[in-house]
């Protein structure tokens, strides 16, 4: 299973939102390229960004940052958060960028999801927000009707591979993550399953790692030190 750490964006700065709630915020540096580099000393291999202007405005707030993010070398870089156009999608990936998220856009606009998949294929994901099981758009301000797991499911079918799965009542809570909603998951066949929402215990890791869940993003754990990178990324190791 592969380890994503994570960065938010704010004003370009490094924060955590607690259960999406852009009022409740932390800044926990000015600097994200160095908090990028820490990751990298503590063995990540990958990098989980979102854009949080971005996905309350629709516009690539923060894009200059994410392309000093990309100069950092020896990270598979995922970024989300207003990406809703082609262009924009293209713009990501010339900078850089390994794996672009659509989010509200996947709902709103299934044409672009189309044409996304059909030009850049495994270099788009989905992001599928939940709440109470059902799916929010608009950087979490937006609640829908839509299940969230038979979102998922329709994803697949229109070919998309990889999901970033967030329960919204868990993330930044602190609380360990909702272990039977990716046991629901799990069972997609066709689909990869990246976990995301209150990742802060070990056994966490270690419980999703045997689901067969694809990756998991560990964000304010890390930051408020409840959880080690470098052992994270050990438990989730295939070897291991």
């Amino acid at each position: 299973m592969e380890i994503f750490p994570a960065i938010d964006l704010i004003s370009g700065q490094a924060v955590r939102l607690t259960r999406g709630d852009y009022d409740n915020k932390k800044v926990y540096d000015n600097d994200p390229v160095s908090v990028a580099k820490r990751f990298l000393e503590q063995d990540a291999r990958n990098l989980h960004v979102v854009d949080l202007d971005g996905a309350k405005s629709g516009m690539p707030i923060n894009m200059p940052c994410i392309g000093k993010l990309c100069e950092v070398e020896g990270l598979f870089i995922e970024v989300g958060g207003g990406i809703r156009t082609m262009e924009r999608i293209e713009e990501y990936i010339k900078l850089g960028v390994d794996r672009v998220i659509l989010g509200t856009a996947a709902v709103k606009n299934p044409q672009l999801l189309s044409d996304a998949l059909r030009e850049f294929g495994e270099k788009i994901a989905v992001g599928v927000d939940a709440h109470d099981g059902k799916a929010a758009l608009s950087g979490w301000l937006e609640r829908t009707d839509i299940d969230s797991v038979t979102f998922c499911k329709e994803l697949r079918d229109k070919g998309v591979k990889t999901v970033i799965y967030t329960d919204i009542a868990k993330d930044g809570a602190m609380s360990g993550t909702n272990r039977e909603i990716y046991s629901v998951l799990s069972e997609i066949d066709g689909l990869s399953i990246v976990a995301s929402g209150g990742i802060c215990f070990e056994e966490d890791v270690a419980a999703l790692k045997k689901m067969g869940i694809y990756a998991a993003i560990i964000g304010k754990a890390i930051y408020e030190g409840a959880i080690d990178l470098s052992r994270a990324v050990k438990i989730a190791d295939p070897e291991n």
